[in-house]
């Protein structure tokens, strides 16, 4: 009787492993099958832009740091006729290069819209929503003698 039950209780055992295995195996396969997508400068998710606005032209000046000098950044406005009305900033990042030294290199940009001073502005990089983050200028300070020494 001790022997029949001895052996129950090991084919028991090693039908659940064969299960168990065969539902790793498959949960991998689904994994493969579907791979979550990779996001381009997923790190990438708040940019800091220092906001003039002058005779209804609202003009946004920054930098934004890249991997490598190949990497260049394109930056556009549109804006939604609307009231008020809604500018979105798009930046996105031309790289045609195969090789290219790994250094840090920011990017600057200078983006200008016409629009009220009652706009609401967003900003999308790469396509997706990111947080913009706008820095007043100061009195006397304008958009082509920028230098950016923003914390934040």
């Amino acid at each position: 009787m001790c022997g029949a039950l001895f052996v129950v209780i090991v084919v028991g055992m090693f039908t659940f492993t064969y299960i168990k295995n065969k539902e790793l195996k498959d949960a991998e396969k689904v994994a493969i099958e579907n791979p979550k997508p990779q996001v381009a400068y997923a790190d990438i998710i708040r940019i800091t832009a220092k906001h003039f606005f002058e005779d209804g032209v609202h003009t946004f000046v920054g930098e934004i740091p890249f991997g490598t000098p190949c990497e260049l950044l394109e930056a556009t406005a549109q804006v939604a006729e609307s009231f008020p009305e809604q500018v979105t900033l798009d930046f996105t990042v031309v790289n045609n290069a195969d090789t290219c030294a790994q250094v840090v290199t920011t990017q600057r940009f200078k983006v200008e819209a016409s629009a009220s001073t009652e706009a609401v502005v967003k900003a999308r990089f790469m396509g997706r929503d990111i947080e913009l983050n706008l820095v007043p200028a100061s009195a006397g300070e304008s958009p082509d003698d920028f230098e950016l020494f923003i914390k934040g």
